[in-house]
């Protein structure tokens, strides 16, 4: 006979799904705080710069200081986050990113830091966030189960992303009236908490790893476990040149269009305010809909994502502009959910974070280039051509990723499967489901390749 407290307690639990764990609810939590703070800090890094008299090109600097050890640790950053328990990377690259905004802080509270030092510090950040992604989306998807997982990644990509558009305004709103420094000093505070958060973390569930090879046997595995599946390298290939196109017009184009075309900063802020609404309403929509062709449905999701590029080389006005950043929103949520999905369904969960590095690395590796050339490309065949130039190759390379065999065809399984392949060999529940892929040891076990303007798992 149940006691009046249990009944109590029953129905609490009822409430929460089954999926959302403790372990999904840490990550989500952690995830929230980060986001919240980061998103601000970065806008508040770049005040920082202009405070100490510095141009649009120290920004760059500074900005190029935290990108270039991210690609470069990513592939080690994978490894080790597959050779150590996973969480124990995640805290360990929190501490470092709280010591490194803990000091910028310092230094721009105290007045007139350096831009080495500025450049120093960021990089530090950078190169936690190169240990922390691929641990962080490992684990994250070592953390949900069963037939729901689409919505518990869209539910976590709604929170993340919500956080962020919270976090820029909130961090715009402070530098205004306390300034950069205390606004950094928030994020060093914010990385604290999420990796006390995710110290709490639960990996019994995860089978101990042997040591193997070495450091770089881990990274032949995983090479071979990326490079033997067309839909991963050849959408993560797509991705190098998506994400770079969208990063050169966002960075270089929008602003410069936004000043002469439609009236300064304030439209463009309005316009990138709508594509993290669309990235929420496309989270939203992720988590009720689950399509069959989850590869097939998530690259038709990339074609509206040149409609930014598009709308800027007429130009529309901001009314224009907005409605094509939210539907760009809207669309690579759906690819997003989808690809998390199917890396959640078809990698092994032993090697997720090697395979993760990789797709960060080749989706990421072309960024820096793409801005570095963005001003030389406008220069050479004019602003709208690049900008109708980039919205054209967009288009067709998600045409020529369609061409995959595995793209059109893998398929979501409905039933959960226990163990994992080995080598050339299919889980009896996913012959069906899965067949046509082609996709070597598909097993039951996130998303650089499916971000564009905000990546990141929360770091």
């Amino acid at each position: 006979m149940r006691t009046p407290a249990a009944s109590r307690r029953a129905p609490l639990r009822s409430r929460r799904p089954e999926w959302a764990g403790r372990n999904y609810l840490l990550l989500t939590a952690a995830a929230i705080v980060t986001n919240l703070g980061t998103h601000g800090a970065l806008i508040a890094a770049a005040f920082a710069v202009l405070q100490t008299g510095g141009d649009g090109g120290d920004v760059g600097l500074v900005a190029a200081a935290r990108t270039l050890p991210l690609v470069l640790f990513l592939l080690i950053g994978g490894a080790v986050a597959d050779r150590i328990p996973r969480h124990r990377v995640m805290v360990a690259a929190n501490v470092l990113n709280c010591v490194s905004q803990g000091a910028f802080a310092v230094l721009v509270l105290a007045g007139d830091p350096q831009l080495w030092q500025m450049m120093v510090l960021t990089a530090l950040c950078g190169t936690g966030q190169a240990f922390f992604n691929p641990a962080a989306e490992g684990m994250l998807m070592s953390s949900v189960s069963g037939e729901q997982v689409s919505r518990a990644f869209a539910l976590f990509r709604m929170a993340m992303h919500g956080a962020g558009i919270g976090g820029a305004a909130l961090g715009g709103a402070m530098i205004a009236v306390v300034g950069p420094g205390w606004v950094l000093a928030i994020d060093a505070a914010a990385f604290a908490l999420a990796g006390a958060l995710r110290a709490f973390l639960d990996v019994s569930h995860i089978a101990k790893r042997e040591a193997g090879g070495g450091l770089l046997a881990d990274l032949r595995e995983g090479w071979d476990e990326f490079i033997g599946r067309p839909w991963l390298w050849s959408i993560v290939a797509q991705f190098s040149i998506v994400v770079a196109l969208v990063g050169a017009a966002d960075s270089v184009y929008g602003p410069l269009v936004a000043r002469d075309h439609l009236g300064g900063a304030r439209p463009w802020g309005i316009a990138l305010a709508f594509f993290g609404v669309g990235t929420l309403a496309g989270a939203l929509l992720m988590m009720r809909w689950k399509p069959r062709r989850m590869l097939l449905v998530g690259t038709l999701g990339v074609f509206p994502i040149a409609l930014p590029s598009a709308a800027l080389a007429v130009p529309l006005d901001v009314v224009g502009l907005s409605v094509a950043m939210f539907v760009s929103g809207v669309a690579i949520e759906v690819f997003g959910v989808a690809w998390m999905t199917t890396l959640h369904q078809e990698i092994p969960e032993e090697k997720l974070s090697r395979v993760s590095a990789y797709d960060w690395f080749g989706s990421t590796a072309m960024l820096p280039l793409s801005t570095a050339l963005a001003g030389p490309a406008e220069s050479l065949f004019g602003r709208s051509e690049a900008l109708w130039g980039s919205a054209a190759l967009i288009v067709v390379v998600t045409a020529l990723v369609l061409l995959v065999p595995d793209v059109r065809n893998l398929r979501r399984r409905t039933k959960e499967v226990t163990g994992s392949a080995g080598p050339g060999q299919m889980p009896t529940e996913a012959l069906t489901a899965s067949a046509g892929t082609g996709a070597p040891k598909p097993t039951a076990a996130p998303m650089p390749a499916g971000e564009t303007r905000a990546p990141g798992a929360g770091g």
